[in-house]
């Protein structure tokens, strides 16, 4: 069975890790409720460029447009298929609708501009 992964990169300013890793842990609850295989937040620990065959890797921070003052978080949802991500996101969606009704001010510790996602058909795994 192949599986498909939903990834993001995300810069959070230092000020705003524990406010983002609490929204984490509640989307985490949620994704996983609804059925997503495994849910991972990651911040960013050692990121700075490595040589890799001759050549200098991009660093993340740099690539994600972070400053001193930013951590890069590395997180993604597994799912079965892509099919069951579509799924788990609807019933996902349908619930943060629910929950986000009346309330304005749904802001996050994140700029949404600065985020990159994108969904993956796994190809090796291990």
């Amino acid at each position: 069975m192949t599986k498909y992964v939903d990834g993001f990169v995300l810069v959070v300013p230092k000020d705003k890790s524990e406010e983002y890793k609490k929204m984490a842990e509640d989307g985490r609850d949620m994704w996983i409720k609804h059925g997503a295989l495994e849910y991972y937040e990651c911040r960013g620990d050692d990121l700075a460029a490595q040589e890799m065959g001759g050549e200098k890797a991009r660093a993340f921070p740099e690539m994600a447009g972070a400053t001193n003052d930013d951590t890069v978080w590395f997180s993604f949802i597994v799912f079965k298929s892509k099919k069951h991500r579509d799924e788990v996101n609807a019933k996902v969606m349908e619930e943060m609708s629910k929950s986000m009704e009346g309330n304005k001010d749904m802001s996050v510790p994140f700029d949404m501009k600065r985020m990159a996602y994108g969904g993956f058909q796994v190809e090796v795994e291990g």
